[in-house]
């Protein structure tokens, strides 16, 4: 871990969380939302690598790589998605463990806690099941820019919204979107449960996020 670089001098103010695969164990349930486009099409279920990718780009964009030999299908899926109901396939989804005491201590040590995710309209339901609208100042969704990761714009909308600087912001994530998108926005960047991409340090358990930038710091309760 390069602890040094990411805080030396104690002025993070905001930390900025991917959804899927960080605040969310959300495989499963975007197995089961993705393949049934697939069953539904007549198309055999979701393979590893097609999985992968899904999991971490738009849902329009996911349909379009899923169906890219198929333009017909590809037309289908894009129609279906409108009347998916996302509550069926959010039953699945679960908490990444101590996201929660994470959150809460960061808001006892002033630190602004904000998504850029690129889900789309499932994020709202998403919310509000998990309770976590009290955790977070500012949630930016696939909806609120033009260009959703790995593009910085959804970094750059939340560091100009709390008129913030570059170096103190930092993005935690599990992908290389992620990655793409802090080092697009200047932000220093955290891997979550992948050592396989380049990062300014890696944690696996969320709470390690506190030693990094505030040794010592007590692991409360709450929102």
């Amino acid at each position: 871990m390069k602890l040094k670089a990411l805080n030396d001098d104690g002025q993070i103010r905001c930390v900025i969380y991917d959804c899927d695969g960080v605040l969310l164990d959300s495989l499963e349930s975007n197995r089961r939302f993705y393949n049934y486009f697939r069953t539904t099409l007549g198309q055999p279920p979701l393979t590893e690598e097609e999985l992968k990718f899904a999991h971490t780009h738009t849902a329009r964009e996911a349909l379009r790589f899923l169906f890219q030999n198929n333009r017909e299908l590809e037309d289908k899926a894009q129609s279906l998605l409108s009347r998916v109901d996302p509550l069926e396939t959010i039953a699945y989804l679960k908490l990444e463990p101590n996201i929660l005491p994470t959150l809460d201590a960061l808001k006892g040590k002033g630190v602004i806690r904000a998504v850029s995710t690129n889900r789309a309209n499932s994020m709202k339901y998403i919310m509000e099941k998990f309770n976590l609208k009290p955790y977070f100042d500012l949630v930016v969704t696939a909806l609120d820019v033009h260009n959703p990761k790995p593009d910085p714009e959804s970094v750059e909308k939340i560091i100009r919204t709390f008129s913030l600087d570059e170096k103190e912001t930092v993005l935690v994530g599990d992908s290389e979107i992620d990655r793409q998108a802090a080092l697009g926005a200047g932000v220093k960047f955290i891997a979550y449960k992948n050592k396989e991409i380049d990062a300014d340090a890696f944690i696996d358990d969320h709470l390690a996020i506190l030693d990094l930038l505030f040794k010592g710091v007590s692991h409360g309760n709450g929102g």
